[in-house]
């Protein structure tokens, strides 16, 4: 099978192709240049700027505050780290519920200050006006389906979504309208595995899933999440591929322990 790290640069159009092949899609966050440019390196397809920067940049408990010059902030250092995965760059809570006038806008003002090559809404059928907007102007969309965190006050809890039969054909619905609509890619995040199946499998665009099994066409997790950064995040989707808080917490209490003995700086490490 052709592997897609073999690509000089992941585009739209190479992510419909690798769902046509069979390939899965690697998919990450990242906020800054510096874990970007790791990201790149090592290979991944794509690098999605999440507005849960909100969470483990700034410390809020939702994604609701963070705002739109705050994401342009994140995806303009993240792009500057890029050479070869795509970047997508979540638009935040208020940037485009209900006005697609300034769905439109937030989105040129995201691709036109940070470089991205997309951008992402949560949401379906009470969003399309918007979609339909920022599609005419030429920049692509992702959808996302399923648990939408910007959306925590209305469902009131970060439970598994569409598990009653109302809510799951709703979803069938919303994702045949994103498709048809024009999105190059749908996340579906936290719902059952069977139902997200249905979905990858009815759908000629890539599905990508967090929390929502194996048989999507490719996987998204939060970087800080998956590299042990941070520890107060632990759902059953979750899989630590590192221990991060406890590499840094003794590298740091070394450097403390070195600087109270001054065992640091040593005759070398001067001038």
């Amino acid at each position: 099978m052709k592997d897609s790290r073999d690509l000089p640069r992941i585009t739209t159009y190479v992510l419909k192709e690798m769902k046509m092949r069979g390939e899965k899609i690697s998919m990450l966050t990242a906020y800054d240049y510096s874990f970007a440019k790791i990201l790149d390196k090592a290979g991944i397809d794509v690098i999605l700027v999440g507005d849960s920067a909100a969470n483990v940049m700034a410390g809020y408990s939702t994604t609701l505050p963070i705002t739109l010059e705050q994401m342009i902030y994140h995806g303009a250092s993240v792009v500057k780290g890029v050479k070869r995965s795509l970047v997508v760059v979540d638009m935040p809570f208020g940037s485009y519920q209900g006005n697609s006038t300034l769905a439109l806008e937030s989105a040129i003002k995201i691709m036109k200050e940070t470089g991205a090559q997309a951008v992402k809404l949560e949401g379906g059928r009470e969003i399309l006006e918007a979609i339909d907007r920022i599609l005419s102007a030429g920049i692509p969309v992702m959808g996302h389906l399923g648990l939408t965190p910007q959306s925590i006050n209305k469902f009131g809890t970060y439970t598994v979504r569409a598990t009653e039969k109302e809510e799951a054909e709703k979803l069938r619905e919303d994702a045949m309208l994103l498709e048809r609509a024009g999105c190059f890619g749908i996340v579906l995040e936290k719902i059952p595995a069977l139902l997200a199946k249905e979905v990858a499998e009815s759908s000629s665009v890539p599905i990508i899933g967090i929390g929502a099994g194996r048989w999507v066409d490719g996987q998204v997790l939060v970087l800080h999440d998956m590299l042990g950064i941070n520890q107060d995040f632990s759902p059953r989707f979750l899989r630590r591929y590192h221990n991060l808080e406890a590499e840094i917490l003794k590298a740091v209490n070394q450097y403390i322990d070195d600087v109270k003995n001054l065992d640091f700086p040593n005759e070398y490490e001067q001038y």
